[in-house]
């Protein structure tokens, strides 16, 4: 069977095939729900996204997590939705800030409106989620809010860059941590705590989704370079183009400015800080990234916090969601290969 085509993530056992898609369809009607409002004019901004569709990774791992307790549970599915909603309010600010034109394979609300409508738009959503949140209990407040403020806390560091001598990939894979990770280790936690799963599980499931969250996003990172077309609905060399410096570049770049240095990584990593929206720069710059051994370097990083989460996996009780959560990580690790 599979869970979500999205991830190719196959298990078979039916039981778990139809509690999953029941909660993630539930998930969508309170998605659909949540975003209404007596304005049309909101109403229409607010679904704009989520009618565009998406992965819902994160209510996936909610109702994956809630299969180690009771996942008929009532506060799981409303988690479900309040994940995707802050999620996607998050998607709505970052294309402010990205200036971007595209998303999901549809207009960005800033495009298709403006900022200040995207803007406020993406704080609607979150008036909402927390709206659901309050009647979910304090316990969930406070996960929320601990996950939203790593979240953006992630966001201004990227903003900020690096400090004076730190590690650029290491600044690179904290924020990644905080702006990705946060958010779905959340999620995790969620399905383990809504469910009334043991304390140790429910911290398994939130150290796994961190891991896997992040892995996920390394996973985009090497895609972004090395495929051709994939299923986000970007086209190869997107962030390259806009200037977004992803683990590869910052590989590329340590790599030149190391006394082992090669001309060819020299040149390359001179070519990555020129403007690329040119497109015979871009096509040379992604032609050079891609036969560059830092390709392969963030490829293996990604495999190695993909191979963290299913290791963390190890003490949960044997069963179908169990290895489902495994068939995650290997899934997420597929995608960079």
């Amino acid at each position: 069977m599979t869970v979500v085509g999205t991830f190719g993530l196959s298990v078979r056992d039916q039981a778990l095939e139809v509690d999953v898609q029941a909660g993630l369809a539930a998930v969508e009607e309170g998605l659909i729900e949540a975003t209404k409002s007596d304005v049309p004019f909101i109403t229409e901004a607010a679904q704009h996204l989520v009618r565009a569709g998406g992965k819902r990774f994160r209510p996936l791992l909610v109702s994956l997590g809630a299969q180690f307790g009771d996942p008929y549970a009532p506060g799981v599915v409303p988690s479900g939705v309040v994940v995707e909603l802050t999620h996607l309010a998050t998607l709505y600010h970052d294309d402010v800030m990205d200036q971007a034109d595209v998303r999901r394979g549809v207009a960005s609300a800033n495009a298709n409106w403006d900022n200040s409508v995207a803007v406020l738009t993406g704080d609607f959503l979150f008036a909402r989620a927390s709206q659901i949140l309050a009647d979910l209990g304090p316990e969930a407040v406070r996960v929320q809010a601990e996950a939203f403020e790593r979240l953006v806390t992630g966001q201004i560091q990227e903003t900020a860059g690096p400090a004076e001598g730190q590690d650029p990939v290491a600044h690179y894979l904290d924020v990644v941590a905080g702006k990705t990770g946060s958010l779905i280790a959340a999620a995790g936690h969620f399905g383990g705590l809504m469910s009334g799963a043991d304390e140790r599980i429910v911290s398994i499931l939130t150290q796994y989704g961190e891991r896997v969250g992040v892995a996920f996003q390394l996973a985009d990172d090497v895609l972004d370079i090395a495929s051709d077309a994939w299923e986000s609905g970007k086209t190869p060399g997107t962030d390259l183009r806009e200037g977004v410096a992803t683990l590869p570049v910052l590989y590329v770049r340590a790599r030149a400015g190391s006394p082992d240095a090669t001309p060819e990584d020299r040149a390359l990593s001179a070519l990555l800080e020129g403007d690329l929206t040119d497109d015979a720069r871009h096509a040379e710059a992604l032609a050079g990234l891609r036969a560059h051994p830092a390709l392969e370097q963030a490829r293996q990083d990604t495999l190695r916090y993909a191979q963290e989460a299913r290791a963390l996996l190890e003490p949960l009780p044997e069963g179908a969601a169990k290895q489902a959560l495994a068939a995650l990580c290997d899934s997420v690790a597929d995608r960079a290969s």
